[in-house]
């Protein structure tokens, strides 16, 4: 039978810089991965393992981008994150600038009541993410972002409390990784709420930058 209830969109994708298009699947990430931004939350750092969460595929925005800002928060966060896509067999595809975009209003409500993440990280344009390049970032790439002009999260990537192959080997313990699925690595110490109005300029050194604009 090939009639749909409802017409398929196209589905969730990423540029690349060379102008191809990447169908993204699934999208990993990983929290509390600098010690700095776990400090800063009141967190204790986890050295043992990774943990993570999930964004639907379908909340991806390509940049750059204009997005509504987001209902059902008056605490909205930015937070910059280096981004990797797979590939076969799970191996590294290619490499972004990324925002996880955070209610955190809402996250920190689910965390006092012990409950999953979903309402705080999952929503409509959570997930923003710039160009994919093959080109790998430098181990200790600066990774920085600026709200309105003024530098909020300025890091290296070496500051990662789990580098990327930890963050493989835990992740393919758990799901069958391939092409298509997306691993935000984390956001370093900065993150900070932002309201409409906002652009969010943000990069990883050697990547293209990711550029949001709030309405």
């Amino acid at each position: 039978m090939s009639n749909w209830v409802f017409t398929p969109e196209v589905p969730a994708h990423l540029d690349t810089v060379d102008g191809a298009r990447y169908r993204v699947r699934r999208i990993f990430c990983i929290g509390r991965n600098y010690a700095a931004h776990a400090a800063e939350m009141g967190n204790e750092v986890d050295r043992a393992a990774p943990f993570h969460f999930t964004k639907t595929p379908d909340h991806l925005v390509r940049s750059p981008a204009a997005t509504p800002y987001p209902r059902g928060t008056a605490d909205l966060h930015h937070e910059i994150e280096y981004v990797i896509a797979l590939g076969e067999g799970g191996a590294v595809w290619g490499h972004a600038t990324g925002l996880d975009m955070t209610r955190r209003d809402l996250q920190g409500q689910a965390k006092d009541k012990r409950r999953p993440w979903d309402a705080g990280k999952d929503f409509e344009g959570s997930a923003v993410i710039g160009p994919l390049s093959r080109q790998a970032p430098a181990p200790g790439a600066r990774i920085t972002l600026e709200v309105d002009g003024q530098v909020r999260q300025d890091a290296t990537l070496d500051e990662m409390i789990h580098d990327v192959p930890a963050l493989l080997r835990y992740l393919s313990g758990l799901h069958e990784l391939g092409p298509g699925d997306l691993v935000m690595t984390g956001t370093p110490a900065g993150v900070g709420a932002v309201g409409p109005g906002a652009r969010l300029v943000g990069q990883v050194a050697g990547l293209e930058p990711v550029d949001l604009t709030l309405g």
